[in-house]
């Protein structure tokens, strides 16, 4: 296929100053770049949406592993695409080659070719390659270190990140998995769906008291995708030496009121050394290795079948600038993707 002189991408017009709307990523079109040498030009067919955006483009992105977005830049994540182009003296990703990279958000972007990964052909469902829960099989593996008939928490477990953990962490040896969320129809899928054993559903009452009687023994493994209250209750419902994986703060990243780059907290300190527990941030460069074993576990899930990944697919990219609104509203479940 060729690729024509124009193409549309999602841009960052200002920094909201709370939530991100619509009119903050205007779809423009741009002129399609040429690959240079060592590089593709890939036509994109799917992308991520990611709570993480929220961060990027807020007055609080400094210090990350990611550069921040400035106003008039186009977004990025995650994307998955087809090789259209190849550079002068570039070998090795044929054209035609299924990748996924992180220039996502527009529907042609040049790549350097080692920054791709390429698809394989026989994939179960590439789609599940988007997704950023290689952090909370990190955080289960190398973190937590989660052994055989012990019980984990969930925190966020509807979103795409959560959707995951749960599975794997049965797929790891959990004797009990136990998740929660915000809506009750999210929560019975999870237990119908993906097999958490109980889901507690954040506002029907006293959060710790809620975890608490979904496991009585406590928890010994904690993936926290959200931080705030909820990382407050779940310390207070764990065993001691629990081990807790940080891995996301969506409570910050979805709260109007903050910028997005921060996530309070209140920590019983006294109940953490009383109890033994560590917690410990997950970050994907602190652990060289994680996304290829993590992709090959997937893929090997995926196929024969243990494993699901939920998602939901917006079509066009012109729904992709209220897809971050609809996913800090909480209106899907699992994965979020848009596809151009």
């Amino acid at each position: 296929m060729s690729a024509p002189s124009l193409g549309r991408e999602v841009h960052l017009v200002s920094n909201p100053a709370g939530l991100p709307a619509p009119e903050h990523f205007p779809v423009a079109e741009a002129p399609v770049p040429r690959p240079g040498a060592g590089q593709l030009l890939v036509c994109n067919r799917k992308f991520l949406v990611f709570a993480g955006l929220r961060t990027l483009i807020s007055r609080e992105a400094d210090g990350f592993q990611v550069p921040p977005l400035k106003p008039g830049e186009p977004l990025f994540g995650p994307a998955l695409g087809e090789v259209v182009a190849v550079g002068p003296g570039t070998a090795g990703v044929p054209v035609g080659t299924l990748v996924t990279h992180l220039l996502g958000w527009r529907e042609y972007a040049v790549v350097d070719a080692d920054a791709v990964r390429v698809v394989p052909e026989d994939h179960p469902d590439p789609v599940a390659l988007l997704s950023t829960a290689s952090a909370a099989y990190g955080a289960l593996t190398r973190l937590t270190r989660l052994r055989a008939g012990e019980t984990v928490l969930v925190t966020g477990a509807a979103g795409g990140v959560g959707s995951l953990a749960g599975q794997v962490a049965r797929l790891l040896g959990a004797g009990r998995v136990v998740g929660t969320t915000r809506s009750p129809g999210k929560a019975e899928r999870l237990r119908r769906e993906l097999g958490y054993d109980a889901v507690v559903v954040r506002g029907d009452g006293p959060l710790a008291d809620a975890l608490t009687e979904a496991a009585p023994d406590g928890y010994d493994v904690i993936i926290d995708n959200v931080g705030g209250e909820q990382l407050t209750a779940a310390l207070e419902a764990a065993r001691p030496g629990a081990r807790v994986g940080l891995v996301g703060a969506l409570s910050g990243q979805f709260d109007p009121t903050l910028a997005g780059g921060t996530a309070p907290a209140s920590i019983d300190t006294f109940r953490v050394v009383k109890l033994a527990v560590t917690l410990a941030g997950y970050q994907d460069a602190e652990h060289p290795g994680v996304e290829e074993e993590w992709r090959e576990r997937l893929t090997h899930w995926l196929r024969t079948g243990e494993l699901v990944h939920p998602h939901v697919t917006l079509p066009g990219i012109d729904r992709a600038p209220g897809a971050l609104q609809e996913l800090h509203q909480g209106r899907h479940f699992g994965t979020l993707v848009v596809e151009i």
